[in-house]
């Protein structure tokens, strides 16, 4: 079978296509014939940096659509031949991947193999968000960093369906703000590489200022009550200056590659704020019980209409580095796939 090797960390340039083994699932796994993969932000960092990265030489990707291929002992609940999305632990920039068989999940009625690769990290993460750990209430506002991402496109979505009375999205170029404000967000901020930003009204002739400031701005010097951030560093510092009294913030991500964060007494006994962290991968080894109750309530949202998430670039298999140039140059939105069936 085809597979994307990375044997040495690097640029996109050293995503090579080889021929490898076909993986046989073990006790309680199921392999995959891949029909879609889908490419995320973590992808990079492993063949960049090693994230969560055991060993080298391997093949990246952590989402995937396709059919069962073939059941581990004790396996149950799917069948061979089903079409089914499945969150993988690596490996899924390849022909066939084996899923621990409590992250592989039929498709809901009505949801194509391809809709179905843009789901089993981004919709459950954007939900968890919203739902489980941001504990989203009717009236509340929200502030959202990468809102032009995946998770950002499905979190402006689900945030609106949640009844919040604001939507605040960051961005990193105009192009990518005015598609947020097209995918559930009521005000977009832009930032610059320095963390500052400014409030769009119209996409043209942007210029920066400091975020913090212009959400404080935009919700009459109050703050907001939920600030979601996959970045870290000194994002996380400015989003945690944009919360209200009683604001929650919820790391879910450190994009930035900065020193992790820390926060104490000072920063939160003043107004009350709290801060929280999310994973789906950690999520999935811990608690995937936890993790398939959160995600059928995901597809079922995505069954149901309340949030899409387009599809904006696809790429054959072959093509994995091509994909990774796009994501790593901040200008993609939406969700980017490989197409490998």
């Amino acid at each position: 079978m085809r597979a994307v090797q990375v044997q040495e960390y690097g640029g996109p340039e050293v995503l090579r296509t080889v021929e490898a083994e076909v993986p046989e699932p073990g006790p309680g796994q199921v392999s995959v014939d891949v029909a879609y993969t889908g490419v995320n932000f973590a992808d990079l960092k492993a063949r960049g940096e090693g994230y969560r990265v055991p060993s080298l030489p391997f093949v990246p990707g952590l989402e995937v659509s396709g059919r069962v291929r073939a059941l581990g002992e004790g396996v149950s609940g799917v069948a061979v031949g089903q079409e089914v999305a499945a969150l993988t632990n690596g490996g899924a920039y390849a022909d066939v991947v084996v899923a621990d068989a409590a992250t592989v999940f039929p498709l809901p009625p009505g949801v194509d193999l391809r809709t179905a690769a843009t789901l089993p990290t981004v919709l459950p993460t954007a939900y968890a968000l919203v739902h489980a750990v941001g504990r989203l209430q009717p009236g509340e506002t929200v502030l959202v960093q990468g809102a032009a991402g995946g998770v950002g496109t499905a979190v402006g979505q689900l945030a609106k369906a949640a009844g919040a009375s604001g939507v605040f999205g960051v961005v990193s170029g105009a192009a990518k703000a005015k598609y947020a404000l097209d995918h559930g967000y009521d005000d977009v901020f832009v930032a610059s590489s320095s963390n500052s930003a400014k409030l769009v009204e119209s996409v043209e002739s942007v210029e920066s200022v400091g975020f913090a400031d212009e959400v404080r701005a935009a919700t009459g010097g109050r703050g907001v009550d939920l600030a979601l951030d996959p970045v870290g560093g000194e994002t996380f510092r400015a989003s945690l200056a944009s919360l209200a009294v009683f604001g929650r913030l919820v790391s879910f991500g450190n994009a930035s590659s900065a020193e992790p964060w820390r926060v104490g007494q000072p920063e939160l006994y003043p107004t009350g704020l709290s801060v929280s962290g999310f994973s789906i991968l950690t999520l999935a080894q811990t608690a995937p019980g936890a993790l398939r109750a959160l995600t059928e309530k995901a597809f079922a949202a995505v069954a149901e209409g309340v949030v899409s998430l387009p599809v904006t670039a696809e790429f054959p298999l072959e093509e994995a580095s091509e994909a990774h140039r796009l994501m790593g140059g901040r200008t993609s939105t939406g969700k980017l796939l490989l197409r490998v069936a």
